[in-house]
């Protein structure tokens, strides 16, 4: 017998990508139960999969960066205090750098950070929690479908109560401009560009390299941007090519991200009314407008 639940939850992460840079990705995931009748003539209670298996998949992914351990860039140091200093060796001076809590890391040990690498993650970590009765698991991962520009971005709240502290985390997001009471695809297509697997910081948040706690080497303010902070988490910084990077003067909270798309393109259009509605991974966010 098969149990089956679609949209269980969304997965927001970011992760390493030799290519990319700093990733920041939405999944939904469907999952897949094969097992016996319980006494409750039930595989298991739509309900208690729903609650735990959404808090297992949140624990050992969402809202964490995912390091591919196994990629040959990828240098993982295990310091003092479950602290955890990662290098990832791009070339070109788009070095990224870290040093976090373990837990705002998932690391997958395989050389790409894909659906088949992180699926096989999840299935061995949620394996040991099931029941008697549940013989195996599916993850059926899968991107929402869009048709529309849209643009990855990661980003780190520090002020937020959860998990969204986490300096590096991040969302599969698109964007909908609406000038003058029509959808504005070109300014969609900007903002998809400008924001493609970009990391959005605060200039509150904003550091120099001689500021950061580890030594990242050859690491310098002319090519890289820093970001420090401590909070209830405990302390987080990273280093981010300034190519892979934009500085805002406000928070990165998707409210405070509406607003200043909303100012940059008030600056790049002749619209007289103009309509944000700005998504943080799937199916949420900001809407925001200039007054009539």
């Amino acid at each position: 017998m098969h149990l089956f639940v679609n949209d269980l939850t969304v997965m927001d992460f970011s992760y390493l990508c030799p290519k990319r840079g700093m990733v920041g990705e939405s999944w939904i995931v469907d999952v897949i139960l094969a097992g016996e009748l319980n006494e409750e003539s039930m595989v298991q209670d739509f309900g208690i999969v729903k609650k735990q298996l959404k808090g297992l998949i949140d624990q050992y992914v969402d809202h964490k960066l995912l390091v591919p351990a196994e990629h040959a860039f990828a240098q993982i140091t295990h310091r003092e205090k479950n602290m955890v200093q990662v290098s990832f060796q791009r070339p070109n001076d788009r070095t990224i750098h870290m040093y976090c809590p373990d837990e705002a890391y998932g690391f997958i040990y395989a050389d790409e950070i894909n659906m088949e690498s992180v699926g096989a993650y999840l299935k061995d970590a949620l394996a040991i929690h099931l029941p008697d009765n549940v013989d195996d698991i599916e993850l059926l991962l899968r991107a929402e479908v869009i048709t529309t520009p849209f643009y990855h971005y990661t980003h780190g709240l520090k002020k937020h109560d959860g998990n969204c502290q986490r300096i590096a985390h991040g969302h599969r997001s698109k964007i909908t401009i609406i000038e003058d009471g029509t959808e504005n695809l070109a300014a969609e297509a900007y903002w998809a560009e400008r924001w493609a697997d970009i990391y959005i910081g605060s200039t509150e948040d904003q550091v120099t390299i001689s500021q950061l706690h580890c030594d990242y080497g050859d690491v310098a303010d002319a090519t890289h941007t820093a970001f420090a902070y401590e909070s209830s988490q405990g302390y987080f910084e990273m280093a981010i090519s300034r190519a892979e990077c934009e500085v805002i003067d406000r928070d990165s909270t998707v409210e405070c991200l509406a607003q200043y798309l909303l100012e940059e393109q008030t600056k790049r259009s002749h619209a007289g009314q103009i309509k944000i509605i700005a998504f943080e991974g799937v199916g949420k966010g900001a809407i925001v407008q200039t007054t009539p």
